[in-house]
């Protein structure tokens, strides 16, 4: 008898070239998220002069849709295996464009808050469902492996794309431009996903629990406000302890349920899985370390470069197009040294490339931070690649909604808490190096200290020799905080590769078809 975990093989093998342009247009739906999550930011100075938001409405404004998208990833996932993965992609294309229209054209700051909201909500049933389409599409292990692999290096790479894009907009057209570019990409993307995804799904989903949904998206928007907020305001804000205690209730009443019901929301016998659980902990490793890394190479590039926005994505760049390019490279890897080793490799590759980048100077030479960046880009999509294939492939075909939704969750988290610890350690340092001239006043004087960009800022408001020493001060003390995090970062990701080693170990480089036992012959279904 079926049971409603069993394994399920819902739709034939797509062939040719079919394969290959599913996952090109789950690729593309997949970009634009991206882009969207690091474009904002560039578009914020202009859109403050039109809107004039509130401190508060901005920082609703760039924090609202990571928000809503992190704490709707596990729900959207679970929906995705029960309706249809193409069913909610379709519906999440459709409300993306519409979203991203509203956006463009929000005549006020509460409308672009409400209309950042939907794309959050949008983005969250797009995300798990694209992953989930490649698995199901992909039959052959190999073939698999390189589609997740390319569909994660076009995903990193498409961070770095929203500075280009946002650049490129932003020079010739208003700040709603870099929102509407999604609309006709996204009409795209739904008509040929009509025509041309196949729709899988689990039979026998089972009786959706309507408690586990507050919960579990109560518990993660409240712990992902709490992280963001203490890392941008300090944990003393008089919020963040309150607003993370509930959070950290509502995810334990949350995992607890899960324990008890037939069909939970969140299936956590998949960590029992060592490839589940191992690839797991390797992505949040590496997202933790890397956003760090990120912001750090951002600041450092328009900050204390002085580059623009455009040349600073453009000088980026290099890294995410390098993962996409070496995806195929991991695949081969896995036949030959096995998913454990090729996995410690690239966060080995990525704690290197990191220190080296770290040893910058506020007048270091491109061209030597170039062939680092090349460096860690490969290393980032040897972790994706073999870690998102085997989230996928350990778990069974009527969860990989969920579980991609689980991988994802994990990332959101694991970049948050990146952010918020090593962005502390990068600000101390910063605070501590900062040393500052005679004669300022003591409202310049907290600017300046506060961050590398209110150094800068005062320094440029201030008059000859003293400005020019408080830029210098500040870059410097900017380049020595990055040094020592930088250095923090790289340690992680060495002991992440040991890790990596020991929990993967006995993964083999072809996983066999997993299945899950049925939990209703325990008779454990939560009233």
């Amino acid at each position: 008898m079926t049971t409603p975990s069993a394994n399920v093989r819902d739709t034939p093998p797509e062939a040719g070239a079919r394969r290959w342009a599913v996952l090109a247009i789950c690729c593309v739906a997949a970009a634009l998220l991206g882009i969207d999550n690091s474009v904002l930011n560039y578009a914020v100075p202009s859109l403050a002069r039109q809107l004039h938001p509130s401190a508060t409405q901005l920082l609703w404004i760039v924090d609202v849709y990571g928000l809503v998208l992190g704490a709707l990833l596990i729900v959207a996932g679970h929906l995705g295996d029960r309706v249809g993965r193409k069913k909610l992609l379709l519906i999440g294309v459709a409300g993306f464009g519409a979203a991203s229209a509203l956006t463009a054209y929000a005549p006020d700051a509460e409308t672009l808050i409400a209309a950042r909201a939907l794309l959050g909500l949008a983005g969250a049933t797009i995300m798990p469902s694209t992953l989930s389409l490649v698995r199901s599409t992909f039959t052959d292990s190999r073939e698999r492996t390189t589609a997740v692999g390319v569909s994660g290096g076009v995903g990193a790479a498409s961070f770095a794309l929203g500075p280009v894009v946002g650049g490129l907009l932003l020079d010739h057209f208003w700040w709603g431009s870099v929102f509407l570019i999604n609309v006709p990409v996204m009409a795209l993307v739904l008509i040929a996903g009509a025509l041309i995804l196949p729709e899988s799904r689990n039979p026998h989903p089972g009786r959706l629990d309507l408690v586990s949904v507050p919960l579990s998206v109560v518990g993660l928007f409240a712990v992902i406000w709490a992280v963001k907020t203490g890392a941008r305001d300090g944990v003393h804000d008089p919020a963040v302890w309150p607003v993370a205690a509930l959070g950290a209730a509502a995810l334990t009443a949350f995992l607890r349920r899960q324990t008890r019901l037939a069909e939970p929301l969140l299936e956590l016998r998949l960590f029992r899985s060592p490839a589940f659980s191992g690839a797991i902990t390797a992505n949040t490793v590496a997202l933790f370390t890397s956003s760090t890394l990120s912001l750090g190479c951002s600041l450092y590039f328009q900050v204390v470069r002085g580059w623009s926005p455009l040349t600073a994505g453009l000088a980026l760049l290099p890294g995410p197009l390098s993962a996409a390019f070496a995806a195929p490279l991991a695949t081969a890897l896995i036949t030959r040294i096995g998913r454990a080793r090729t996995v410690a490799l690239g966060l080995l590759l990525m704690a290197g490339s990191t220190a080296g980048l770290g040893m910058v100077t506020p007048h270091t030479d491109y061209w030597r931070l170039l062939p680092v960046l090349i460096v860690n880009g490969v290393g980032l999509i040897f972790v994706f690649a073999i870690t998102s294939d085997t989230v996928l492939a350990t778990a069974p075909r009527s969860r990989t909604g969920a579980a991609a939704a689980i991988s994802e969750t994990a990332m959101e988290l694991g970049g948050a808490l990146g952010i918020a610890i090593l962005g502390s350690v990068l600000g101390a340092v910063y605070r501590a190096d900062m040393t500052l001239p005679a004669g300022l006043s003591g409202e310049q004087a907290a600017a300046a200290r506060e961050s590398v960009t209110g150094g800068v800022q005062v320094a440029g408001n201030l008059p000859g020799a003293t400005g020019q020493q408080v830029a210098d001060a500040a870059r410097h003390a900017f380049t020595a905080g990055l040094h020592t995090t930088t250095l923090i970062a790289a340690a992680v990701m060495a002991l992440g590769a040991f890790a990596a080693l020991r929990t993967l170990r006995t993964v083999p480089a072809v996983l066999a078809e997993p299945d899950l036992p049925d939990r209703t012959s325990a008779g454990q279904q939560v009233a």
